[in-house]
C-alpha cells in the first residue's frame, strides 16, 4: 500500500523505508549540513521574525486578503519595496499546497505580496514524498505557522480520476499514479446526497490531504500535535475568486 496516497494499488517511487533511511542518515550528519538550508538563528535579544505570528493570525491575515480579492479590492503594492530585504531571508506566513490550474493563483486570491506564501503546486494539490519534504523545510526552517490545502471547482485531476472510475477512462504517461490518489475521495463523496461528484470530491480530497499531513512523521506531525503549527483546508470558487474552509 501506498504509504502517501493510501491506495492499495499504488506504489510510489519513494517508500516508508526509504524516508527511514534518509532521516537515518541525516541524523548522522554534521549539524553545519542541516544549518545549510536554515536561516541565521536571530542574536540574543534581537525581535522574533516577522513570521513568529500564531498559526490563527496567519489564517485571518490569508482569508482577509482572499476578502479583498474577491471584492477586487486589492491592497496596492510597489513589488520593487523590500527585495533588497528579500535577498537576505525569507519569513512566509502559510505554505499553500495548491493545484496547478492556471486559473488558481495564490499569492493573488490571498492578497499576499512576495515572500508572504511559501507555495507548494502539483495537479490535483495531493501530498507526495517531494511536496511533503518542501513542507517540511517550510515549518521546520523558515518558520511557517500555518499549512493550507487548498483545492477548487471544476478540478480537472478530480474530473479525472471520476472518469477513470465510472467510465474506465484510461490515462496516458504518468497520470495514472497521480489519480490513484484522489480515486479515494471519489468513492466517498460517491456518497453524499446534495452538491455535485466533482465539487464534492475536490473538497473530500482536501480533507484527506489535510488528514494525511497532519500524520505525516516525523516533521509535520510533530509540529502540529505541539500546536506549533496548524494544517487547514480550502476550496477555492472559479466563478467568484472565493475560498471557503472546509
Amino acid at each position: 500500500m501506498c504509504d502517501v496516497c493510501g491506495d492499495a494499488q499504488h506504489e510510489p517511487q519513494v517508500s516508508r523505508r526509504d524516508f527511514m533511511k534518509a532521516g537515518a542518515i541525516a541524523a548522522l550528519l554534521p549539524w553545519s549540513v542541516s544549518a545549510a538550508f536554515a536561516a541565521e538563528p536571530p542574536a540574543p535579544g534581537a525581535s522574533p521574525p516577522p513570521n513568529s505570528i500564531p498559526p490563527a493570525d496567519a489564517l485571518k491575515r490569508i482569508m482577509d486578503g482572499n476578502g479583498r480579492y474577491a471584492a477586487n479590492a486589492p491592497n496596492e503594492r510597489d513589488f520593487s519595496s523590500g527585495r533588497a530585504a528579500r535577498v537576505q531571508a525569507q519569513y512566509p506566513i502559510a505554505t499553500i499546497l495548491s493545484c496547478s490550474d492556471s486559473r488558481v493563483a495564490p499569492e493573488f486570491a490571498f492578497d499576499q505580496g512576495p515572500g508572504d506564501l511559501f507555495v507548494l503546486r502539483v495537479a490535483g494539490n495531493v501530498v507526495n514524498p517531494d511536496l511533503l519534504a518542501s513542507l517540511e523545510y517550510g515549518a521546520q526552517f523558515l518558520g511557517v505557522p500555518l499549512i493550507m490545502v487548498l483545492g477548487h471547482t471544476g478540478c480537472g485531476a478530480v474530473d479525472a480520476a471520476i472518469k477513470v472510475l465510472k467510465a474506465k477512462a484510461v490515462l496516458p504517461g504518468h497520470l495514472p499514479g497521480l489519480i490513484s490518489a484522489i480515486k479515494p475521495a471519489v468513492i466517498a463523496a460517491e456518497k453524499t446526497k446534495t452538491g455535485n461528484l466533482l465539487d464534492n470530491a475536490a473538497a473530500e480530497n482536501v480533507r484527506r490531504q489535510m488528514a494525511r499531513l497532519k500524520r505525516s512523521p516525523p516533521i509535520v506531525q510533530k509540529l502540529y500535535e505541539s500546536k506549533k503549527i496548524d494544517i487547514v483546508g480550502g476550496m477555492y470558487d472559479l466563478a467568484t475568486g472565493k475560498i471557503t474552509l472546509v
